[in-house]
């Protein structure tokens, strides 16, 4: 009996035993078989393109005209024909002063001038009298020339009159206040019927031209060589006025030619000012606004340009790992110019690096040459940042 149950343990043993063989050899088989998996990695074809090189600054708006409106002489405010935030034209009528004074003075003088005109035709007739007279001695000498005087002093009397008049038109000018330029009118510190003084420095309001506008900004001293080549060619230098310091995410306000640099360099800060023109018809810039400037220097014609994350540092070269097959290669490169957006490379034997060429992106940490690699599609990413709320 013993032996019989002996025999079915072994028998039940037995038959575990090759069950769990038969469920384990297909996972160590297929181990076996399988080769090693590939390093994850995102690629990237190297692009061709022109590719204008910016040198950047913080700069200040600046309006080409603005002008405080002051009384050129004293007197009552007596109407007001312009309204806060107007847009003017030059000579447009803004302001009136009380002018009743400055007319009577007016009509006073041109009817001095009158007078003196009349007693000036009488002098002159009397004159040319006297000199037919003296002649045959029918006057004396003494009677011609005391004649002669009064007539000279009579024509300063009428040059005098002459001048008064002229002074007071020109007082009488000084009631009607014009804009002195185009632009738009600022706020108002008087209202109509306060007495004005020539004295004061407050103004009735400020005339700010909008456009054309300026920008003054500052570049470090030493793209001096570059901004005097710029305005020396034969096309102005182009430079774009952003809200923010990124061209990508900043706001492009306003697109302008490069007008001058500064007489001298700052001492202190060891910049150098310059400034720029722009066509302001929307009014996206507005005096003593703060703007990020890019002056374009030059453009890189037909670059090879690959995001700035391919590029690797070595002990002594800048490379990159190009994909070959499944693989992927260590190649040298020359950066010719980075910033954040892009990079302009080259290869050291200009055929390893071409348009189209396909580079590790991302992944680069545990590459070395001749690694197996996988590379991973930026679709999926894609797809689940649009189904994000």
């Amino acid at each position: 009996m013993r032996t019989r149950t002996k025999l079915v343990v072994s028998a039940v043993v037995v038959l575990v035993v090759a069950v769990a063989a038969n469920r384990l050899w297909p996972k160590a088989e297929s181990k076996k078989t399988a080769g090693p998996l590939g390093i994850p990695v995102h690629v990237v074809p190297v692009k061709q393109q022109d590719v204008p090189r910016f040198i950047s600054g913080i700069g200040t708006v600046l309006s080409l005209h603005s002008v405080v409106v002051r009384p050129q002489i004293d007197g009552v405010l007596t109407e007001l024909l312009v309204k806060e935030g107007q847009w003017v034209k030059a000579g447009d009528l803004m302001a009136k002063i009380d002018d009743r004074a400055i007319r009577a003075s007016l009509d006073q003088a041109k009817a001095q001038l009158g007078q003196a005109q009349a007693q000036l035709h009488v002098a002159e007739v009397d004159l040319k009298r006297y000199k037919l007279l003296s002649v045959d001695d029918g006057v004396s000498k003494q009677t011609l020339d005391q004649q002669q005087a009064l007539t000279d002093q009579l024509k300063a009397t009428v040059l005098g009159n002459q001048a008064s008049i002229a002074a007071a038109q020109v007082q009488l000018s000084y009631t009607q206040i014009r804009s002195p330029v185009a632009g738009r009118v600022g706020i108002r510190n008087v209202d109509a019927g306060n007495f004005l003084r020539v004295s004061d420095a407050q103004g009735l309001f400020s005339v700010t031209q909008m456009d054309p506008i300026a920008v003054e900004f500052s570049l470090p001293q030493n793209q001096l060589p570059t901004l005097q080549q710029l305005l020396n060619a034969p096309s102005p230098a182009r430079v774009n006025a952003y809200l923010s310091d990124h061209e990508q995410t900043g706001t492009l306000l306003a697109q302008g030619q490069l007008r001058l640099i500064d007489n001298q360099v700052s001492a202190t800060t060891g910049t150098l000012r310059a400034k720029a023109e722009f066509t302001n018809g929307a009014q996206t810039l507005w005096p003593g606004q703060l703007v990020t400037v890019k002056v374009q220097t030059a453009v890189d014609q037909g670059a090879l340009v690959v995001p700035p994350q391919v590029v690797q540092r070595g002990l002594e070269q800048y490379f990159v790992y190009r994909v070959n097959g499944d693989k992927v290669d260590s190649v040298p490169v020359k950066v010719l110019h980075q910033d954040s957006e892009l990079t302009i490379i080259q290869g050291v034997q200009p055929a390893d690096i071409q348009a189209g060429t396909v580079l590790v992106r991302d992944g680069q940490s545990r590459l070395k040459p001749g690694a197996k690699i996988e590379v991973l599609s930026d679709e999926p990413a894609a797809a689940t940042a649009q189904v994000q709320p």
